[in-house]
């Protein structure tokens, strides 16, 4: 089965996984791997060790079941299969928010996950006797255990900046996590306010039916050419040098630059990859740009980027002065029971797929479970 019924939440386990996007379900994989069992399993008990996974969401998909759906297969980033289960062809063309989903349901069934949902988690925090960790959830008492996987991603977390006037507006403001289609747009002024990926595929599908205009903090960086591994290794090991400092992770963009993508070089070729400073106040009707000028719009467009949806954890006291979480590689440092995955530079699903799998070879060593030291992950069922 997909799910199970909440009603049969164990009330403890060795590994509490929380969150069932790809990094979670990495996690889940590999924990079966190294021979643990799903909590609620009948092959649980005695000295098998036990895990849960633990989902917002009413179904499986993770963030991918909220995206645009003009995201289509095609036009999304490289999506790495998910580990021991290949995607199966498909259409170009088909929207993401279709397919991914799909596949992610079709991948906790083969595997038997016993994914829990919809389980939101309200807070994590230690046991009494220093040992355990309580996952408090809205669907009934906690969960003791004996490590926390986190594995909640961004997606809940967008970030809206403030400006000043910015309540004073009084067309519509939204945010990418709002967005669904362009046509929402048909006719109106539109400033796109971000320097990212989303930002610009998102600004040239609403150029063909709104006039928009462009704003960022800094000038973007371009980056010619496809995006190589050795890009992608330099970019991983920037953020990871930030996580270690104990400062919050770099946005992608941030660490790579922006690539020249088809969408951007349809903007280029039509004369809209326009780019402004950031306004420096808003106004009922529009922005007061940072020359002086006043440009009317209808629609302020956030697409500032998300933050890690790490509410839950803060009776741990994780966060440093430098307002990140110190790591050491997936685990937080002095912490061998609480692993975030999904996080910093773990970020991309190659990422994600990797760090569920040093996450769980970590916790069979701190936790000194008596799991083999590899075998294959059950399929079917």
């Amino acid at each position: 089965m997909v799910g199970q019924d909440v009603r049969t939440l164990p009330t403890s386990a060795d590994v509490v996984v929380i969150g069932a996007g790809q990094a979670g379900l990495s996690a889940g994989f590999h924990l079966l791997r190294r021979g643990f069992v799903p909590a609620t399993s009948a092959a649980a008990g005695g000295t098998t060790p036990t895990f849960v996974v633990l989902d917002a969401e009413d179904g499986p998909g993770g963030a991918w079941r909220h995206r645009w759906r003009s995201l289509r297969m095609a036009t999304v980033n490289d999506i790495y299969d998910l580990p021991g289960i290949e995607q199966p062809a498909v259409d170009p063309e088909a929207a993401s928010a279709d397919v991914l989903p799909a596949y992610f349901a079709d991948y906790e069934r083969e595997l038997g996950l016993g994914v829990a949902r919809p389980v939101r988690v309200r807070s994590v925090r230690w046991d009494d006797d220093g040992e355990h960790l309580l996952v408090a959830t809205d669907a009934g008492d906690a969960v003791r255990a004996r490590a926390v996987v986190n594995a909640t991603g961004t997606w809940s977390k967008p970030f809206w900046p403030a400006y000043p006037g910015q309540e004073t507006f009084l067309g519509r403001q939204l945010h990418t996590a709002d967005y669904v289609r362009a046509e929402d747009f048909a006719g109106l002024r539109v400033g796109i306010v971000g320097g990212g990926i989303s930002a610009l595929q998102l600004m040239e599908e609403i150029s063909h039916v709104g006039t928009t205009t462009w704003f960022t903090r800094r000038e973007p960086v371009w980056v010619d050419g496809h995006f190589t591994p050795q890009a992608g290794h330099d970019a991983v090991a920037r953020v990871e040098e930030r996580v270690r400092a104990g400062l919050p992770p770099l946005s992608v963009v941030a660490a790579t630059g922006l690539i020249r993508t088809p969408y951007v070089r349809s903007l280029e070729a039509r004369g809209l990859l326009v780019r402004h400073p950031m306004f420096a106040r808003i106004m009922p009707d529009g922005v007061v740009e940072a020359d002086g000028t006043r440009t009317p719009l209808d629609v302020l467009f956030w697409n500032t980027g998300f933050r890690a949806a790490l509410d839950h954890l803060r009776p741990l006291h994780l966060r440093e002065p430098g307002g990140g979480i110190r790591m050491d590689g997936t685990q937080v440092a002095g912490e061998p029971r609480v692993h975030l995955i999904g996080y910093g530079p773990s970020s991309s699903t190659v990422g994600a797929n990797r760090a569920g799998r040093d996450a769980v070879n970590a916790l069979v060593r701190t936790l000194g479970v008596a799991a083999p030291t590899v075998q294959s992950a059950p399929t079917g069922g």
